[in-house]
């Protein structure tokens, strides 16, 4: 499926007690989207199923962000993390994403559940420079392994200035 790849720079909301839920087996496909995500991100079920979660990302989004979100999930830890997501028609929607892997009775991961909250508002604004300066680091880089190792040492160096973790660094936004 072609995948939308402009943005039109304009933002959609959803009410503050509904909730984004998603599914994806272990390699990031989805495999279940509650009828929020598809609302929100202007998307139908068909669409979605099968497909990378990546779908959804919006090209402001540094990668860093989802190298940590992965290597995080691959560790069998869960995270949470500030997400500017890209809807179908080019939109844009935050949120706040509670990403935990899913077991199977043996302890196996057999893929991701991910809810996904309104944010306060306050700590997009806190988080939109943080991720604007790590896209940029992202971007001096001819090459994408540089370019992720380097913003991620950005990121990594802002965490350690402010004392925090990243999950820390998120919930005190």
């Amino acid at each position: 499926m072609a995948r939308a790849m402009h943005t039109t720079g304009v933002e959609t909301f959803f009410a503050d007690d509904e909730i984004i839920v998603s599914k994806t087996d272990p390699n990031g496909r989805l495999t279940y989207v509650n009828d929020v995500f598809l609302k929100v991100s202007g998307f139908t079920e068909d669409e979605l199923i099968g497909q990378q979660h990546s779908i959804i990302r919006h090209p402001e989004m540094p990668r860093t962000v989802f190298k940590l979100l992965w290597d995080t999930i691959g560790e069998k830890s869960e995270i949470f993390a500030y997400v500017k997501n890209r809807c179908k028609n080019g939109d844009h929607y935050w949120v706040l994403a509670h990403v935990t892997p899913t077991y199977d009775n043996r302890r196996a991961v057999i893929g991701y559940h991910s809810s996904r909250r309104v944010p306060r508002r306050e700590a997009i604004a806190a988080v939109e420079p943080i991720y604007r300066a790590l896209s940029a680091e992202e971007n001096r880089h001819a090459d994408r392994k540089k370019a992720l190792v380097a913003a991620t040492q950005t990121l990594n160096d802002l965490l350690t200035e402010k004392g925090m973790r990243y999950d820390e660094f998120v919930l005190s936004l």
